[in-house]
């Protein structure tokens, strides 16, 4: 199997996209609004759900057992689409542009994360997840960050895995599965999203946990590598 742990480049003379491009780029202003539109579309869903907003207000549908669709939260769901989509407008904006920049690489995943804690808030405060899934992927996060700042360190960097895109991909299906059975007060279709999406969540948090183990295996050589040197030079003072 080859390895994924690679020498960072030290050559200022290289050519490089993220040269052209600068702070206040198109992609980077997608970003910064998908951050920003998280805690309002939060406030929304708490409004909702307290029956601040919409209260009473639905709409029939022509699915049998559907029942009638709650207008509040479908524009809950659909707003958390909108934001969903957006990671990949600011990506698609990047490459085509030749925008990639530093602060955008650095606020992209950011963006992700904070609008999955957002969901899971709200989620758990309408106890549809546990408080587990919170622990076990906020905690993940922390891991795999502290990692990626000791590999940084070192001048290392790690090739990113293809279990990071999968366990935000499913962790993503999960959620809008999960918003999409509040949006039906019929009881089967309603019952029938939620277990759909609850069992996303759980491959979600069994991806979180592997791509975890996988990020933190891939940076041992790194870790060890640091030890053996502190040692080395310990030896050496002695």
């Amino acid at each position: 199997m080859p390895t994924m742990l690679t020498s960072t480049p030290t050559s200022n003379n290289a050519a490089s996209p993220v040269g052209r491009s600068s702070i206040c780029t198109l992609a980077n202003i997608v970003t910064a609004i998908r951050i920003l539109a998280v805690p309002v579309w939060l406030a929304v869903a708490q409004a909702v759900a307290q029956h601040a907003l919409f209260d009473g207000a639905t709409l029939d549908t022509c699915l049998v057992d559907a029942g009638h669709l709650q207008l509040g939260y479908a524009i809950v769901f659909v707003l958390f689409c909108i934001i969903s989509l957006t990671d990949k407008l600011d990506g698609y904006l990047a490459r085509s542009r030749g925008e990639i920049s530093t602060l955008g690489k650095f606020l992209d995943p950011i963006a992700d994360k904070i609008l999955v804690l957002g969901a899971l808030c709200f989620l758990l405060e309408q106890t549809l997840v546990s408080s587990w899934v919170i622990l076990i992927i906020l905690t993940r996060e922390l891991l795999v960050s502290a990692l990626r700042m000791v590999v940084a360190t070192s001048g290392s960097v790690i090739a990113a895995s293809q279990l990071g895109k999968w366990k935000t991909a499913t962790t993503m299906v999960a959620l809008c599965g999960i918003l999409l059975s509040l949006c039906f007060d019929g009881v089967m279709v309603s019952f029938v999203l939620f277990c759909i999406g609850s069992l996303g969540m759980i491959i979600a948090v069994i991806l979180t946990i592997w791509s975890g183990i996988d990020y933190f295996i891939k940076s041992w050589p790194v870790l060890v590598g640091d030890e053996h040197e502190h040692t080395h030079t310990r030896s050496l003072r002695g």
